[in-house]
């Protein structure tokens, strides 16, 4: 069973690597991408803090669908939906333009997550018990 402390603590990390990203010591390679991945993972992590049940595959294909859902709506163009992404919540939670490389980094993003999980944080928390 998942710690929530644990994953409480790796949500608010990545939020927090997340802003950093945005600074300009990121390489311009990765830096177009490095956020969307960052989203998934974070989404990630709050999915197994929410639900500590959840399998690690489980977790990992919400939090990708999720994201996919989120970036399929950025297709939706309506004027209060406008009105919504030009609000800080709106475009941190929604985005603001669809993009096919978003998907790319979502799928990698909720790959590290579950690689993350499954090779460390349960190895890790698995060894403290003994």
């Amino acid at each position: 069973m998942r710690n929530r402390a644990v994953y409480f603590l790796l949500t608010l990390c990545t939020i927090a690597v997340g802003l950093f990203s945005r600074s300009a010591y990121v390489p311009d390679i990765i830096y177009p991408y490095l956020g969307d991945a960052l989203y998934a993972l974070m989404l990630y992590f709050l999915l197994a803090f929410l639900f500590p049940k959840l399998s690690c595959v489980q977790t990992m294909i919400i939090s990708i669908s999720i994201c996919f859902s989120i970036e399929v709506s950025q297709l939706y163009q309506a004027n209060w939906m406008q009105e919504l992404r030009a609000t800080l919540p709106g475009r941190l939670i929604l985005g603001h333009g669809f993009l096919w490389s978003d998907l790319i980094a979502y799928i990698i993003g909720g790959i590290i997550g579950f690689f993350l999980e499954t090779k460390l944080v349960l190895r890790l928390f698995d060894a403290s018990k003994k």
